[in-house]
């Protein structure tokens, strides 16, 4: 397979869109984004801990975390025609409707079954939003700033992994407001999608592949997304999952279990801001000092998955120090957030529209899968084996991501793994 090479960053889209109504566009898109994920993650501890309570086992608990990632992996590969069929602001808004139906359904309703129904059409919306919100942020980021957007966009995503749980443990999460509050915001964030502008048709809108189709086109020209993702996914999201059940097999309390979810948030909103700027910063060195902007955002990759691992194997000493929990978190949640933002910018500095949001379905299919096999795997190994198995889990998964990063663009894999 030829070496796609990397084209200039694209203005298409801000030719369609006056700046001002592109800036409106983005703060609407930030705004229902921020206020629907405090919700999320207020909500995600608070049913773990409700079942945990509820005598359920740790397992099977992983197992409802891992259930809203499956939604998410099951919505993600046709997130590009359903985009073509509707268009871009009517199916943000569906996406935005969706969880605020299924987290009353958990607030009316204490049938398991259909506890683990709602948690995936709350994962399928959101997967539809979580695709096309980031390729429209990356789209209509201004050019040479692309990195820059990117991170305050993730940041932000990262700081609602802190404030989320930080309100739940802030009203208690034996208290019976906390669903509501995590309604409330839900509903915020719909009510501000409607504050979404009307947004042109991409320009390939009727050629683009969609669906199976065009992800797999996209897969073919990017594999290393597929590395990239899923690490990102399965140490900043999908063990955030279960980082409550972590903290309470460690001994510690209900909240401070719950707190560990923002340790790892907090390594999200401080460190995918830096990364971005970074990028932005070295690609357009006059001199090109550390190589073209691909080169650049290849070597960050690198140094993020290595940090991942170096945290990783810390995980042996944590039972007997707890207190190096939240650091970890701090870690895991900070470097995978970085892997994924700069997957992020790489493929949105090349490509638009329909196309883009392919692209960005396989990064997001990806991130999910390690969304989804964290928590499942991660949780039996928690209750089956939490002494050898599960340091050896994220230790095979964090040195089997570093390893690949390292061989990218090596003579013996060149235009097999890439960027």
């Amino acid at each position: 397979m030829s070496e796609h090479p990397l084209r200039p960053d694209h203005t298409g889209a801000l030719a369609a869109n006056p700046p001002g109504k592109a800036r409106l566009g983005l703060i609407a898109i930030f705004g229902s984004t921020f206020f629907e994920l405090v919700g999320y993650f207020m909500l995600t501890p608070l049913l773990l801990l409700r079942l945990k309570g509820g005598g359920e086992s740790t397992a099977l608990a992983g197992l409802f975390a891992a259930s809203g990632w499956l939604g998410v992996f099951l919505m993600t590969p046709f997130a590009s025609a359903i985009t073509q069929r509707l268009g871009r602001r009517p199916t943000l808004w569906l996406a935005a409707l969706i969880p605020v139906i299924a987290t009353a359904g958990f607030a009316f309703t204490p049938v398991l079954w259909l506890w683990f129904v709602f948690k995936i059409a709350a994962g399928m919306a959101s997967g539809l939003r979580w695709v096309l919100a980031e390729a429209v942020v990356a789209e209509f980021s201004p050019p040479g700033q692309r990195g820059r957007y990117v991170g305050i966009f993730e940041t932000m995503v990262g700081i609602t992994f802190v404030v989320g749980p930080l309100m739940l443990a802030w009203v208690g999460a034996d208290s019976d407001r906390a669903l509501w509050i995590a309604l409330g915001f839900m509903a915020i964030g719909l009510a501000w999608s409607l504050l979404i502008p009307r947004l042109p048709d991409a320009a390939d809108a009727h050629s683009a592949k969609v669906g199976l189709s065009g992800v797999w086109h996209a897969l073919l020209a990017h594999p290393l997304i597929m590395t990239v993702g899923f690490v990102g996914g399965f140490f900043e999201s999908g063990l955030t999952s279960i980082l409550p059940l972590y903290g309470l097999a460690l001994g510690l309390g209900a909240t401070v279990a719950a707190l560990l979810v923002s340790a790892s948030g907090l390594g999200s909103a401080l460190m995918m801001l830096p990364a971005g700027v970074l990028a932005d910063h070295m690609a357009h060195h006059p001199g090109q000092r550390w190589g073209d902007g691909r080169t650049v955002r290849l070597r960050i990759l690198r140094a993020c998955a290595l940090i991942t691992l170096l945290a990783t194997l810390v995980i042996p000493f944590v039972a007997g120090t707890p207190w190096l929990a939240a650091p970890v978190a701090f870690l895991w949640g900070g470097a995978g957030g970085c892997l994924y933002t700069l997957a992020m910018i790489d493929i949105g500095s090349r490509e638009e529209g329909i196309t883009l949001v392919n692209s960005t379905a396989v990064l997001v299919l990806s991130y999910t899968l390690g969304g989804v096999l964290a928590p499942a795997l991660g949780g039996a190994a928690l209750q089956w084996a939490p002494t050898l198995g599960f340091p050896a889990l994220l230790i095979a998964v964090a040195g089997l991501g570093w390893w690949l990063l390292r061989r990218a663009d090596s003579p013996q894999t060149e235009g097999t793994l890439r960027v």
